[in-house]
């Protein structure tokens, strides 16, 4: 997959560069979940039957984070993991544009004829609900009619699991109150985080359960404080476990930002300064603070035995 970083307005030399009939989805595709991943295999699909590329069209940052609008925190979908999923999709090429002030002030018109028009775009497929343009003035039936003729739009239903319709905002409110069974089928996959292994407090050693502090490399959105079962890539390994996402209450008082904290079963490998990507399994329990340190221990050996029977884990 190739991707492609544009900035409004784009320079003809660049149209030119790209310029080439190809099928295109449109949208910001935070979290690429079941609902954004109907409107791109829906591109996709499309563009093999007609023998042309198929592309996907997003922005970068997203506009409610250059805008401060909404309670938008972190990336369900960061920039790496989004280009790693569309290239699993089959997608030939990523145009990422630039959003910014002056981007966000652009009317519907002007956004087709400068930045989709001369790219020779056949179909752009979206999903039911795009809008687009200076305050979302445009919708699915006006960038039709910008087509001229030219440009085709083929808009896709709504994604539906048990009567709801999946979205990145329900996902993000489920992810937050702890509801990421719900957020891994509106997903169809597992929550991941990524980061790097540091030195944390080394606390976990001396309680008999050594932990992995791993510091996320992006802007993430946060689970719900509390302890997960997860899956771990590390390198070519697979590897299981549980992780803390919290304040460590036990032993802080008065800490906001959390740390994320993973117990890695049978694993005694020196792995600081290396990437994990952690996928979250299963939510075991909100994290609380305990009385005492032997119970907290106890708690913890608990929930490793807990891990282990949701992820069938046997060492």
């Amino acid at each position: 997959m190739r991707t492609v970083t544009l900035s409004f307005p784009m320079l003809p030399e660049t149209a030119a560069q790209w310029a080439q009939p190809q099928v295109v989805a449109l949208g910001q595709f935070d979290g690429l979940h079941r609902g954004h991943a109907s409107v791109i295999t829906s591109a996709v699909a499309l563009a093999r039957q007609s023998g042309v590329p198929a592309a996907v069209m997003t922005f970068h940052p997203h506009p409610k984070d250059v805008m401060g609008k909404g309670d938008y925190e972190g990336y369900l979908t960061p920039t790496r993991d989004k280009q790693e999923l569309l290239a699993g999709m089959g997608v030939d090429i990523l145009y990422t544009i630039e959003f910014n002030e002056q981007l966000s002030r652009v009317s519907p018109e002007d956004f087709v004829s400068v930045m989709l028009l001369p790219l020779q775009i056949v179909t752009a497929v979206v999903g039911f609900d795009f809008r687009f343009g200076y305050k979302g003035e445009g919708d699915a039936d006006r960038l039709s009619e910008l087509g001229q003729g030219v440009m085709n739009v083929q808009t896709v239903s709504p994604f539906l699991l048990e009567g709801e319709k999946v979205s990145s905002s329900g996902i993000r409110k489920c992810l937050q109150s702890g509801e990421l069974d719900k957020a891994n089928a509106w997903f169809g996959r597992c929550y991941h985080l990524r980061g790097i292994v540091s030195h944390g407090e080394k606390r976990g050693r001396t309680i008999g359960f050594p932990t992995a502090n791993l510091q996320l490399e992006d802007r993430y959105v946060i689970p719900a404080k509390g302890v997960y079962a997860v899956k771990v890539f590390y390198k070519e390994e697979i590897l299981y476990g549980v992780m803390n996402v919290g304040v460590k209450p036990t032993f802080h008082e008065g800490v906001v930002a959390p740390s994320f904290e993973v117990h890695l079963f049978d694993f005694a490998a020196d792995i600081y300064g290396q990437e994990l990507m952690v996928e979250l399994v299963s939510f075991i329990r909100s994290e609380r603070k305990f009385e005492s340190i032997d119970a907290l221990i106890a708690q913890i050996g608990a929930d490793a035995g807990t891990a282990k029977e949701l992820l069938g884990y046997h060492s």
